[in-house]
């Protein structure tokens, strides 16, 4: 009732009535505020977090920081930035009265209680990421840089020199040669370490901590400051790297490393786990040290399990190993005695509460996806969405389930929207086994009336299409056009036990397959509006692999498919990703060594059988998938007489992250639909 008060006084403010009720649009999904994790200060009483808008005009994100006062119900939010940067991952001075952030690639920091921000580093070359000792003397600062260079400026002057070469040509001699959607231009991230001088500002050249090591710290392409942390008293830092050496493409074993915080050798911690360890913090008291673990060397999906180190001894014992889970992210409450965790959950991703010592696992969540927390003192702070809303910032205390709403940005621009209903349901899949998935009405669903379907399939594949927003695969986006939705947890996906989620591999064509057919069957017979016998078949990544495996299997299945990204061909694709762990475990080992497993279920095998008309999407920075896989099924959709478009983006990886190309991806997609299971007008 109370959110619903809130739209309705946003709508009043807008117009002084409520408009015609509408669909979401694919410019509405374009252009919302985005809010980010939330940051609590020491005392509890503030919370800051980020806001992302979006210029179409200039074709970018922008991002903000904001703080709300938690002592002052129903306290309007704060913007403390606006400048023309971007501005993001704040943290709290230790006393409450000071801000550090990044802007322009370099640590910023201004007062609390308002002000101008100063520089805290002037480095020649850009911060990543950064981490503020627990006492607020000293930095941590993870920086790109040639590790043969002695300083920092020598890698500012090769940069410099190598922008004026003429040539353009690159030599290498071990993987990686590219990653993500970059080329090596052979830099590693090097986490280092300086103190804050009495004006606030880092004057002394920084000491690097990992450089002796042949690894990145953090990881790339997606660590960030959650894989290193100060200990309590800022002596000493602790963090996760992987020895790189010539085995880095297909190694996942990540170790622990401890290092004085001023400069030192670092000393492995969990070298005797040849499989991911990650994550390490502290406890308050600086005893033990919480990480998360993997048990299976070059298993990506494995489940991250809790490992606790007795700092003093070095002994290391499991915690909550019976919990069926896999853990995403983790904090140490205050007191030491509980970590609290989000891991997926049966469609959902949920916080839970761990005890240190029992490790008794309570939720502390329901329904929907917390895709940020922190704590202080007793009170807890979350970002939270579903399939209904956005990312939202929700207050609890700890001992009690009542959750407050804080925030409710995109209340006015999307006042007049109606959401799709989704609703979750469960059928036997294959081996027999439950499998979950769920539904989605459209915008303006009527009794009696039976409407079209988009069959989404999720990638990973180890994932969860569950309660969640999003801003690339989003149902809402079909609801608003006309069309009712499915979406299938597959065997495979995660937050159903590790079991279920190792069934995937060696099987990418096997159960997944089956259970998308019985869960479109069994939301056809549990639902009448869904006119399955009307549905085209969507899937990015593995779901783009599905897509292709789809028309060689199941070519009476829909009107039309939509693949983006999708594996082609599994030999091609593996002699040409980047991260081969991957391959290889999924398919049970390097092509070269087992071609008969990757050729089990190679969609190129079966094209003489395609015959369902298909888009086929891809990026041309997209280096996990690499766009050759999409150019190769689009030749032989072409060449067979197959109806096909061929989407293609120049400036994009395996996701459409730019507001206009997502705006095209979207309308170019609909309209696809439209094409195919919509009457034309």
């Amino acid at each position: 009732m109370k959110l619903r008060l809130l739209v309705l006084g946003a709508a009043l403010a807008a117009g002084g009535a409520f408009a015609a009720p509408r669909g979401l649009t694919v410019e509405d999904l374009a252009t919302m505020e985005r809010v980010g994790s939330p940051v609590l200060s020491p005392d509890a009483t503030r919370v800051l977090y980020t806001v992302r808008t979006t210029d179409m005009g200039k074709n970018r994100g922008h991002t903000d920081l904001w703080m709300l006062d938690l002592r002052t119900p129903n306290a309007a939010p704060k913007r403390l930035t606006s400048a023309d940067a971007s501005s993001s991952d704040p943290e709290w001075s230790p006393a409450g009265d000071a801000i550090y952030f990044m802007s322009q690639s370099q640590v910023w920091r201004m007062p609390a209680a308002g002000g101008a921000a100063a520089k805290v580093t002037d480095l020649p070359v850009d911060v990543d990421n950064f981490r503020l000792s627990p006492q607020g003397d000293r930095i941590a600062l993870s920086l790109a840089v040639f590790r043969d260079c002695a300083d920092l400026a020598c890698t500012a002057k090769r940069l410099d020199d190598k922008s004026k070469v003429k040539a353009s040509g690159r030599v290498y001699d071990r993987l990686f040669v590219r990653h993500w959607d970059t080329w090596s231009d052979l830099r590693n991230n090097v986490l280092y370490s300086a103190p804050i001088d009495a004006s606030g500002k880092v004057s002394a050249a920084p000491i690097s901590l990992s450089g002796t090591l042949d690894g990145d710290v953090p990881s790339k392409p997606f660590g960030d400051h959650d894989e290193y942390h100060f200990s309590p008293d800022g002596k000493t830092i602790v963090f996760a790297a992987r020895i790189a050496g010539k085995t880095e493409s297909w190694s996942t074993n990540f170790d622990l490393y401890s290092v004085p915080a001023a400069g030192g050798t670092p000393q492995n911690l969990s070298a005797e786990n040849k499989a991911w360890d990650s994550k390490p913090i502290y406890s308050p008291d600086g005893r033990t040290i919480a990480y998360i673990a993997m048990d299976r060397p070059g298993f990506e999906a494995d489940r991250f399990h809790f490992m606790l180190i007795d700092v003093a001894t070095g002994k290391k014992r499991k915690l909550a190993d019976n919990w069926d889970r896999s853990v995403a992210d983790f904090r140490w409450t205050p007191d030491g005695k509980a970590l609290l965790a989000t891991a997926d959950d049966v469609g959902q991703h949920r916080l839970f509460s761990i005890d240190a010592q029992s490790g008794k696992v309570t939720p502390l969540t329901g329904k929907g996806y917390v895709g940020g927390f922190d704590i202080a003192g007793d009170t807890i702070v979350v970002s939270q969405a579903s399939l209904t809303s956005g990312a939202q910032l929700y207050k609890r205390s700890v001992g009690s389930d009542a959750m407050t709403q804080l925030t409710n940005v995109n209340a006015q621009a999307l006042a007049d929207v109606r959401m799709g209903e989704p609703e979750q349901f469960s059928f036997k899949g294959a081996k027999g086994e439950t499998v979950y998935g769920h539904v989605m009405k459209p915008w303006n669903a009527q009794p009696g009336q039976k409407y079209p379907v988009a069959f989404l399939v999720h990638g990973g594949p180890q994932g969860s299409f569950g309660n969640s927003w999003s801003y690339r695969w989003n149902p809402q986006v079909y609801a608003g056009a006309g069309y009712a939705t499915v979406f299938i947890d597959f065997h495979g996906s995660t937050g159903y036990g590790q079991k279920f989620t190792d069934a995937i591999s060696g099987d990418w064509g096997g159960a997944p397959l089956e259970d998308l057919k019985k869960g479109l069957a069994a939301a056809g017979a549990k639902y009448p509006w869904l006119d399955t016998g009307n549905a085209c078949a969507l899937g990015a990544s593995y779901g783009g692999f599905m897509m292709n495996w789809i028309e060689g299997n199941w070519s009476n299945g829909f009107k039309c498919i939509v693949n983006h990204d999708g594996v082609f061909d599994n030999r091609a694709m593996y002699y040409s990703t980047e991260e081969l762990w991957f391959n290889e475990w999924e398919n049970g080992g390097s092509y070269f060594a087992a071609p008969q497993k990757h050729e089990k279920f190679n969609p190129v095998s079966l094209v003489n059988k395609w015959k369902t008309p298909m888009l086929v999407i891809h990026g041309e920075k997209d280096f996990r998938i690499p766009l050759s896989q999409g150019l190769g099924a689009f030749t032989a959709l072409q060449r067979q007489g197959v109806e096909s478009k061929l989407l293609v983006f120049p400036d994009e990886n395996h996701w459409v992250l730019k507001p206009a190309n997502s705006v095209l991806w979207h309308h170019t997609v609909i309209d696809w639909l439209d094409g195919h299971l919509k009457t034309p007008k």
